[in-house]
């Protein structure tokens, strides 16, 4: 029998924005393909106004963002926290904690919530000391409020047991495996095959993508850098005003569509990818599941993924090095398949849903069945 599942924290789906969108996009549909009913919380400003998407049922909430900026989404995690209240949800699955832990005792108290930790938010250097307090505060607030919690990476998962003596459950993030590059993609870039390298990130301080790109620059490469994110953001148009006079050097802007993104790295010399913090990254994952040779900034986060099978940065030097050094082999080409097997093996959709699903019945299973269960959120 079916069970009853909400999913908050994200921009809303159809993905067009980021990680916990994709994970929101992936698992709903999935979980409703079990015989499950699941809600997904939609910003009301998100382009996709039905009220169904392949079986999932979007719930539109209203979301301030656009007016006053970062303090709105607390005003949109708490809308959708209200509406959860009337849908008699069996679980509610929070993607995230930044601007939702506070409002943690509204959470209706039938149901049950488990928390996506996410990363260490409060270490990211785009905030400032101030902001980083508050998110130490809001981790301490999710840890409180939450019955069950998640983590999407083993390094995260020790820091919450060694922090707060949390059993978390490691679930992995997911990501698609391709096989269908087209080098015609190329074209639309003005790339050549294995003539450029590549980043997908977000614009922020923590990706290091200044760190990279400075690195390109004082390389001796003939090759081109194409950079793929959305730059509007003020460290973004920084990003561009540096480097603009470095002629190979290509900002593309946000790229959503998931066969063009793969076909990228497919066909890049290198893909770097600087994140430094958070879990397990999805562009990361993806990257591996399109067969991309890589080079990660050097943290914990990124060995415990992908172990000896990448190339390491952690300076703009290391950067050069690397771009004047690395060359297609045999070795680097056995690398790529390891990668491409861990994601098989260990980062597919289809597992990352079960697991969740399982997750999910289990909680609720010992929430029904244990008398001597007492939710962490409504002590007595």
């Amino acid at each position: 029998m079916g069970i009853r599942i909400g999913i908050l924290g994200t921009r809303g789906i159809p993905n067009h924005y980021g990680g916990f969108e994709r994970l929101a996009e992936k698992l709903s549909g999935g979980l409703v393909a079990q015989g499950h009913t699941v809600f997904v919380y939609n910003s009301h400003n998100h382009y996709y106004k039905e009220k169904k998407w392949n079986g999932v049922n979007i719930v539109h909430c209203y979301d301030p963002e656009y007016r006053f900026g970062t303090a709105g989404q607390f005003i949109y995690d708490l809308n959708c926290i209200i509406d959860s209240r009337k849908r008699n949800l069996d679980v509610i699955l929070m993607l995230g904690y930044t601007s939702s832990s506070i409002w943690g005792w509204l959470f209706p108290e039938k149901s049950i919530v488990i928390f996506n930790m996410d990363g260490l938010e409060w270490k990211r250097a785009k905030y400032s000391k101030p902001t980083r307090k508050f998110l130490l505060f809001a981790e301490k607030l999710a840890v409180r409020y939450s019955d069950f919690y998640v983590t999407d990476s083993p390094v995260i998962k020790d820091y919450y047991s060694t922090k707060y003596k949390l059993d978390t459950k490691y679930i992995a993030y997911g990501a698609k495996i391709f096989t269908t590059e087209d080098e015609i993609i190329l074209t639309k870039y003005e790339m050549i095959k294995e003539e450029y390298y590549l980043i997908i990130a977000r614009m922020e301080p923590e990706n290091n993508i200044r760190m990279i790109l400075e690195g390109f620059s004082k390389s001796n490469s003939k090759k081109k850098f194409l950079v793929v994110g959305n730059t509007t953001n003020s460290y973004g148009k920084q990003l561009v005003q540096e480097f603009k006079k470095d002629t190979r050097i290509r900002f593309a802007g946000a790229i959503y569509d998931e066969e063009e993104l793969h076909s990228l790295c497919y066909f890049s010399s290198l893909y770097f990818h600087g994140h430094s913090t958070g879990g397990t990254n999805p562009s990361l994952l993806e990257a591996m599941g399109s067969q991309a040779l890589i080079a990660a900034h050097d943290n914990a986060f990124n060995k415990s993924v992908l172990q000896q099978d990448a190339f390491y940065f952690s300076s703009a030097g290391d950067t050069t090095s690397l771009i004047e050094s690395v060359q297609h082999t045999k070795v680097t080409q056995q690398m790529i398949a390891n990668n491409f097997e861990k994601i098989k093996a260990n980062f597919n959709w289809e597992q990352i849903i079960h697991q969740y699903e399982q997750f999910m019945l289990q909680c609720l299973y010992r929430n029904v069945n244990e008398k001597s269960f007492v939710y962490k959120r409504f002590p007595g």
